[in-house]
């Protein structure tokens, strides 16, 4: 009794196995009956929008103004732009020339962790944390289950 119970489990794994091993297989975005149901948006979540615009709002902005950071990570480009300037006694149009240099990151390298390193220290030398406004204190009175 012992031998048919096994044989047939056996026989059923096998049966189901070999069927799920001859289909083919079709990635996600390539699922016609999963993009039926559940269409993919590019919309992004509320956490990533927010990461975002941190990412450019402070991140960036305080990483580009950092001398190390410019010369290692970073290339020169110089922005030359002219500027008209109509005086109001005479006709001839005079031209300003200003030239601004700003940094680029540099797209032919890989990312490394040691940029990411130098990076986060560049931020947070720049933006120092207050332990006194932190959630720190906060979060360390906090009761601890299990204590």
């Amino acid at each position: 009794m012992k031998q048919l119970i096994i044989i047939t489990n056996s026989l059923a794994a096998i049966l189901l196995l070999s069927g799920c091993g001859s289909s083919k297989t079709v990635a996600p975005s390539q699922n016609s009956a999963l993009n039926s149901i559940s269409k993919s948006t590019e919309k992004t979540g509320l956490i990533q929008s927010n990461l975002n615009t941190w990412f450019k709002t402070e991140w960036e902005p305080t990483i580009h103004k950092d001398k190390e950071i410019q010369k290692k990570y970073m290339k020169k480009v110089e922005n030359n732009t002219t500027n008209n300037i109509v005086s109001q006694k005479a006709t001839n149009d005079k031209k300003e020339v200003s030239s601004k240099v700003s940094y680029v990151e540099k797209k032919d390298r890989p990312f490394t962790l040691q940029e990411y390193v130098d990076k986060a220290k560049a931020y947070m030398s720049a933006k120092p944390n207050d332990y006194e406004h932190s959630n720190v204190k906060k979060i360390e009175s906090l009761p601890v289950i299990g204590k």
